[in-house]
């Protein structure tokens, strides 16, 4: 049976392996924020939190735009005809958004466009990417409720994820957020 101690002969002295390891340097890994981008007012509210917040911690920012299917299935010409142009209309919107990230972080975002229900689309991209360390969604201030994201995922979606939600509240001004961040 051997000893888990091993004998430093010339030192005399009990060492165990581990402290004759040179100490790691690794880095930790970068953060990146998750967004996802839709038409509500409350977006430039979570971009600004998560790029403020990448750029303090040296992060980084990830945009996510997910394409919903639409209603219409009975003639594929059109319907590709349609996807084209939804996507088309994404990745425009994904490249102003990314000059915004760029112009508050110093550094280009990573940029996502999917086809699917958002909420699934969202947790599909988490469990893909290991790298995407957290979600920031901002809540809405509309007498109907936060927004169907921020419901599900403090809710039944909670459950399925595996990195933190902040919400920012949709009330917030910009100098308080900049005040928090």
């Amino acid at each position: 049976m051997s000893d888990p101690i091993a004998t430093d002969p010339k030192a005399g002295a009990d060492v165990t392996p581990e402290s004759t390891a040179p100490e790691s340097t690794a880095k930790p890994p970068v953060r990146i924020f998750l967004v996802v981008v839709d038409e509500s007012p409350e977006l430039q509210l979570a971009l600004r939190y998560a790029c403020l917040r990448a750029r303090k911690s040296g992060g980084k920012v990830a945009l996510l735009y997910v394409i919903e299917p639409g209603e219409v299935q009975q003639w594929l010409a059109l319907e590709n005809l349609m996807r084209e142009e939804q996507r088309a209309e994404a990745e425009q919107k994904l490249q102003k958004l990314a000059r915004d990230v760029n112009r508050l972080t110093g550094t280009l975002p990573a940029l996502y466009v999917r086809e699917g229900n958002r909420r699934d689309e969202v947790l599909a991209l988490i469990d893909e990417e290991p790298s995407i360390s957290i979600l920031v969604l901002a809540a809405g201030i509309e007498p109907e409720g936060p927004g169907p994201l921020i419901s599900y995922f403090t809710n039944r979606g909670l459950a399925k994820m595996r990195i933190p939600l902040t919400i920012v509240p949709g009330g917030i001004g910009i100098d308080a957020l900049d005040a928090i961040t």
